[in-house]
């Protein structure tokens, strides 16, 4: 008798189990009911799509999001694609891109591979241009503002792709789009208010960045990383610094800071380092944007308000 009662309890023990994990949180999101053998891949081309892209998958088992590049690589300015690259993408269900310009450098192979979705991030968003070469500038998710653009757009067509997950990643997507407002509202309310509005950058990768806040970008040293300005426009650069009376120079985390601090030597001015949020030391946080941002806001608040 004792051995039937003890035998019932822990038949009823393991059938509440598993009915609490059956039952599960009901905030939970599930998806156990669309689980299959092979995983959704999604392949981002570099750090900042990647950290988009995790944000607005989060908590889907049966998505998988793959960084092309590694998160230390930076702006795809000079990236040389390679053989695994090419492995990489021949495994994608979609490719997610900043677009504008940043990946022309792959067209012939997404040519090649017509099967392969490819996501726009950057699509329908206005691009600013060059004033000097009329080329439009890729750099839009510098600004919280493109970031946002941009988190939409690969909620929008994700949700278009596997849309028994739209549910789920519309409210992903929401998520991290109402943190990025209230960032945005957070830098707005100190960066509105410095004294000092000119600044000089490394490269072209602020200008999105700038027109958000009010900032004027009086010069910029070198149009793209690792092209030193010629002797001609070194000066041009010191003179204009002198005589705008600028006192801050942006360099960026990824590069070298040689040439700014050449310039600071000879103009008085300060380096201070801003981040274009090109590389992330952990690649599965998904608040390093945020995190980025929030240094910016207090290198920019110190060196502007001096």
């Amino acid at each position: 008798m004792k051995k039937k009662s003890l035998y019932l309890f822990v038949l009823l023990m393991v059938c509440s189990m598993v009915l609490t994990a059956c039952g599960g949180d009901k905030d939970s999101i599930r998806v156990d009911k669309h689980s299959n053998n092979k995983k959704f891949t999604i392949v981002t081309s570099f750090y900042p799509l990647y950290n988009f892209t995790l944000n607005v998958t989060k908590d889907i088992p049966d998505i998988s999001v793959v960084n092309m590049t590694e998160p230390q690589t930076g702006c795809l300015h000079d990236y040389q694609f390679s053989a695994k690259d090419m492995k990489t993408l021949e495994k994608a269900d979609v490719f997610v891109i900043n677009g504008a310009g940043m990946e022309d450098f792959m067209k012939k192979v997404i040519e090649e591979l017509p099967d392969l979705k490819v996501v726009e991030a950057s699509k329908g968003i206005n691009l600013l241009k060059d004033k000097k070469n009329g080329e439009e500038n890729p750099h839009v998710w510098v600004s919280i503002s493109g970031a946002i653009e941009e988190v939409k757009n690969i909620t929008r067509e994700l949700s278009t792709l596997k849309p028994e997950y739209k549910e789920y990643l519309n409210k992903n997507g929401n998520a991290f789009v109402s943190k990025l407002e209230a960032e945005k509202k957070k830098m707005h309310d100190q960066l509105d208010k410095v004294k000092n509005k000119d600044i000089v950058t490394l490269h072209e990768a602020f200008p999105y960045f700038a027109k958000e806040f009010g900032l004027n970008i009086a010069a910029v040293i070198e149009r793209e990383p690792g092209t030193e300005p010629s002797a001609g426009e070194f000066a041009d650069t010191i003179e204009m610094i002198k005589k705008a009376g600028i006192k801050v120079l942006f360099a960026e985390p990824q590069y070298s800071q040689k040439v700014a601090e050449s310039i600071a030597s000879q103009t008085g001015a300060k380096v201070y380092n801003l981040d274009p949020f090109v590389t992330g030391s952990d690649k599965n946080d998904l608040d390093s944007y945020i995190k980025t941002m929030d240094a910016n806001l207090k290198v920019l608040s110190e060196a502007l308000n001096n």
